[in-house]
């Protein structure tokens, strides 16, 4: 799906570069020879990814708000990339409760600021902007949600990356069209797990977090549905579209759904069991019976248009994507070179070894 020859020394622009799939993007991409030039806020912990795996060595590394329009501009004024990856987000349900008018500047606006920026950039080929499964108003289906559905979302977070989609949409009728020498694309994942994530009241590091401490973890919702992937397969999906755009052109300039295996789509309290049989006797989960803000029964993607035109795939099915995430916060408990798993990790899924 990735061609190492095209990444080789191609100026790449990342945004959220310190944030955790950010993290993993700009190791898969120095590990392809790309040159990456990372815009984000300072990573939020001595333990995050990028200060563990020591991310800082791989990028040219700025410090910088989305939100902030001229700085936004002049960096990539000064980087000159080909190709521009935005995954700058505030990325938690729980905190756009908290925060909405944070979430809505960073989430929608951001994405303006940076389509906007990339307009004065001669040099970008293609703009790949990624948001959220949760882009789609959710009806309940059962079938997995397509590229046609429309934009919605219950709660603040839910609703800005939708909105982030319709903004993406916006300029890429309006200003990355016909005669534009840069194409606009938008990548949708969601509920992605691996090693190196630290939100709070996310469930796979919450479940780390307790399991390391050797306390009960308490889980919200056994019931919900979720499609879990591994980091490395929307990360290889987004260079797999970025990639498309400047081959071949204007015929991927839309919108597209990066999911995992239809086995990998199960109920919360599976996942939970089957972390706690990766991490051994001291693991322990229970129900968390509290008041909890409205979360979504059942969601999943259908990503057979990512199959069909992208030659895209998921290669980490459920099970081994719970034992590398299970691996890696084990080696971090254990005080490993996290550098080096993080790196074999990446390796093994791209190169099989």
């Amino acid at each position: 799906m990735i061609d190492p020859g095209f990444w080789r020394n191609r100026r790449v622009f990342l945004t959220g570069h310190t944030g955790f799939k950010g993290a993993w993007m700009t190791l898969l991409l120095r590990s392809l020879g790309a040159q990456v030039f990372g815009f984000a806020l300072p990573p939020e912990g001595e333990r995050d990814l990028f200060n563990v795996a020591g991310v800082k060595s791989d990028v040219e590394h700025q410090i910088g708000d989305v939100r902030d329009l001229p700085l936004l501009r002049d960096s990539l004024r000064t980087a000159k990339p080909e190709i521009v990856i935005h995954m700058a987000a505030q990325s938690l349900v729980r905190l756009s409760y908290d925060e909405p008018v944070e979430t809505y500047a960073t989430n929608v606006m951001g994405t303006v600021h940076l389509l906007e920026a990339a307009r004065s950039v001669p040099e970008v080929r293609a703009i790949v902007v990624v948001t959220s499964d949760k882009c789609y108003e959710n009806t309940g289906t059962l079938r997995g949600y397509n590229e046609t559905d429309a934009m919605g979302g219950y709660d603040p977070y839910s609703s800005s990356k939708g909105c982030a989609e319709i903004v993406t949409a916006a300029y890429q009728r309006s200003f990355f069209h016909d005669g534009s020498s840069a194409l606009v694309a938008s990548a949708r994942a969601g509920n992605v797990i691996g090693g190196g994530d630290w939100a709070r009241d996310r469930l796979v590091p919450d479940i780390m977090r307790s399991f390391m401490a050797g306390q009960v973890v308490r889980i919200r919702n056994p019931d919900a549905v979720r499609p879990w992937q591994h980091v490395m397969d929307p990360v290889i999906g987004y260079l797999t579209l970025a990639q498309c755009l400047v081959q071949d052109g204007r015929q991927f300039a839309e919108g597209w759904n990066f999911g995992p295996h239809e086995d990998s789509e199960v109920p919360v309290s599976t996942l939970v069991r089957q972390l706690a049989a990766h991490w051994g006797v001291d693991a322990r989960w229970d129900l968390d019976k509290g008041d909890n803000p409205h979360e979504a029964a059942y969601l999943k993607l259908d990503c057979s248009k990512a199959r069909a035109r992208l030659a895209w795939r998921p290669v980490i099915e459920f099970d081994r994507a719970l034992q590398l995430s299970s691996e890696w916060y084990r080696s971090f408990h254990e005080r490993a070179d996290m550098r080096a798993l993080t790196l074999r990790q990446i390796n093994e899924t791209i190169h099989g070894r």
